[in-house]
């Protein structure tokens, strides 16, 4: 087989028929390591603590060269052998893991991290809800409805604060805040100022709050990408994401975190990156956020949330996120709803059926499964519908919203929004 063309797709198949069970692995040896470095190969890792061991550094060598054999040019090289590493390098593989099996993980070095890997339960200290717009696909409507959601809450009470987190196509602030209102810096100068310990400085200095939510029982206020003056905002770009102290995605729950002990949000709202990179993730999985997924009926959407599902499901993680996620209709046309929403449905439900929702057939376990019927309301999969409108589409502003586009366009939203949320008839978060 030395030799053969050997996909990226085929890899992990060929890792479980070649390791099988793991009975040619020392118990001493394990946790075994199989990495998957930013090339694509994989080689074997284990702890430093067992170099010394002749029985276990034969073991893994045979184990390094069958893998050499089955999985070609993904395969370890000729010089890479056996890495014995420090404990604490090993470690740092956890978050993009999967067992092959007992005491045998495929871990997985990307260049931009491994957020879609993990699911984590970053909760609000303050108590304040939190939840994610996100979508694979930009032009859906997600920074209106921010805009929109931030307006209806507001006039229900609550304290609301809105992240502008598509820092590649910010948005929000511009619909939201009036010029002479926008703060003076920005969520990216909040990053990079971060870098040469400054974030204290600019922190003050990035929170607004438009004027049209004056006259509302609740607040509203917004954190913007950038601040009055961008700046030299594609050069802070390049600088946003990078590590320090610790990783981005801590990084962002560390500034969040302080956000809400400052301002005392009910609820926040969290803008996302689309699309499928591991910068988007971060607000999908890692800050315990109850996540709303834009789609179109369009085959490239369903295609790219397949990709996603699929993936949460390959890493056994369904379990842990299909409770988080509700999918939302955006922008469903004015003529032949019914019909639209019933394929969407369909199509919704089919994607969950795949891959996040039980097997009840499988497991006969119908009382404690995951699992929902196409028309049963309360699946993630049923579509919320937010209806295409005149008004809101060829409005010039939302900084200007009125009543009756936004209540046109979003009645039904809002009704199953406040039930996800946990919003209260009299207007506070349950």
């Amino acid at each position: 087989m030395t030799g053969a063309f050997v996909p990226f797709d085929a890899v992990w198949d060929r890792i479980v028929e070649t390791v099988g069970s793991g009975e040619a692995i020392p118990e001493q040896a394990r946790p075994v390591y199989l990495v998957r470095n930013l090339y694509g190969q994989v080689g074997v890792s284990v702890s430093e603590a067992v170099e010394e061991d002749p029985s276990c550094r034969e073991a893994l060598q045979r184990l390094a060269d069958r893998l050499r054999v089955v999985l070609g040019a993904h395969g370890p090289s000729a010089k890479s052998g056996v890495l014995f590493v420090g404990e604490s390098l090993l470690r740092s593989l956890d978050g993009t893991t999967r067992e092959v099996c007992p005491g045998v993980l495929l871990a997985d070095r990307l260049v931009t991290g491994g957020d879609w890997w993990s699911v984590r339960d970053q909760k609000s200290t303050s108590g304040a809800r939190r939840c994610t717009l996100f979508s694979v696909k930009g032009g859906v409507g997600r920074s209106t409805t921010a805009v929109v959601l931030a307006w209806h809450l507001a006039r229900r009470g609550e304290r609301v604060l809105v992240l502008d987190l598509d820092l590649e196509s910010p948005g929000v602030s511009s619909a939201m805040l009036d010029p002479a209102l926008q703060p003076e810096f920005g969520i990216a100068d909040w990053f990079v100022e971060d870098l040469v310990g400054q974030r204290e400085q600019v922190f003050d200095k990035m929170i607004a709050a438009p004027a049209w939510a004056d006259d509302f029982d609740g607040t509203v206020q917004i954190v913007p990408a950038h601040g009055r003056e961008p700046g030299e905002y594609l050069a802070k770009l390049g600088r946003v994401y990078m590590d320090n102290r610790v990783g981005w995605t801590a990084r962002l729950a560390e500034m969040l975190s302080r956000l809400e002990e400052v301002l005392t949000p009910t609820i926040v709202l969290l803008e996302s990156r689309s699309g499928l990179h591991d910068i988007a993730a971060a607000t999908v999985t890692d800050l315990d956020a109850e996540v709303l997924l834009f789609a179109l009926d369009a085959e490239s959407h369903w295609a790219d949330y397949d990709i996603l599902f699929r993936h949460w499901r390959s890493v056994e993680l369904a379990a842990r996120i299909r409770e988080r996620v509700a999918v939302v209709s955006a922008l469903t046309p004015e003529t032949g709803t019914e019909q639209y929403l019933q394929r969407f449905r369909e199509r919704s439900w089919i994607l969950f059926t795949k891959h996040l929702y039980d097997d009840v057939a499988a497991t006969g376990d119908v009382a404690d499964a995951f699992s929902f019927n196409l028309d049963d309301g309360d699946g993630p999969h049923y579509p919320i519908a937010i209806a295409w409108n005149r008004g809101l589409a060829a409005g010039a502003s939302l900084r200007h919203l009125e009543g009756p586009p936004a209540g046109q366009a979003y009645s039904q939203f809002f009704d199953r929004f406040d039930t996800i949320m946990g919003v209260g008839v009299d207007g506070t978060a349950e």
